[in-house]
């Protein structure tokens, strides 16, 4: 019997205790740190059930991390782990049923979405406008992607800095370096207008989320693109701009 709790979030809090008494850095992405992030909570609308854990760990500490999941009670997958150990560490909670991936040094499924000195922003999780960006640089958005974030949006005002907000200038720099996080971004972030009307929010609730992706959109649109980018707008959509990474039973 094995110490891991059942609930996902007092789990998450585990984990991220015990990597900073062992001096790892280590921060949860995906939908539960989402709720984590929510401070009064999730709205009815937006909860959902979590099958997995996700993490992120600076490139270079693949072997600090296992030990700390390992010391926990989780059962590493040695092959995948022997092999792409450098960028991506998986584990199962064999008691509950889960898996626990963890991303190293970037996190990368259709865009890459770097971190460097960024990951240690926040003690628990990643900073909120990461997390709206590894939800909307999907290509194609799934149910638990457009619920997780018009959450991030409902919650968190969009201001252009960290702490308790979406930093609107962090993404914008971001999708001016690379036309193709661009295009999904931006497409994904559109199309969540068009989600809203499903959900039964208290208040003002869809008009702020309206609002706020108003605001971000027009951020991302005045930031001034690089070379790089613009060569590569040129081209649009006939080269794709996405890749399709081989699933790993879900993502975050």
């Amino acid at each position: 019997m094995s110490d891991i709790r059942f609930d996902m979030a007092e789990e998450a809090l585990r984990v991220a205790g015990e990597a900073e008494r062992a001096g790892q850095d280590l921060r949860l992405l995906g939908g539960v740190a989402i709720k984590l992030r929510a401070k009064d909570g999730l709205q009815p609308v937006f909860r959902r059930e979590y099958a997995d854990l996700d993490w992120i760990t600076p490139k270079g500490s693949s072997a600090g991390t296992q030990r700390i999941f390992e010391s926990l009670g989780y059962v590493p997958q040695v092959r995948f782990n022997a092999i792409n150990g450098r960028e991506r560490l998986l584990f199962f909670d064999e008691e509950n049923g889960r898996q626990v991936d963890v991303f190293v040094g970037s996190f990368r499924m259709c865009h890459e979405i770097p971190f460097g000195k960024r990951l240690a922003i926040e003690p628990v999780t990643i900073p909120l406008a990461e997390l709206l960006l590894t939800k909307l640089q999907i290509i194609e958005l799934n149910e638990k992607d457009v619920r997780d974030s018009l959450a991030i949006l409902h919650d968190h005002p969009v201001e252009e800095a960290d702490g308790d907000a979406v930093n609107a200038a962090h993404i914008a720099k971001l999708c001016a370096s690379d036309w193709g996080l661009w295009r999904t971004f931006t497409a994904n972030l559109e199309s969540l207008d068009g989600h809203l009307g499903r959900y039964e929010l208290p208040g003002d609730g869809r008009e702020r989320i309206a609002e706020r992706v108003e605001k971000l959109l027009a951020r991302i649109e005045e930031e001034p693109k690089s070379f790089g980018w613009k060569m590569r707008a040129k081209i649009g959509d006939r080269k794709r701009w996405y890749d399709l990474p081989e699933e790993v039973d879900g993502g975050p």
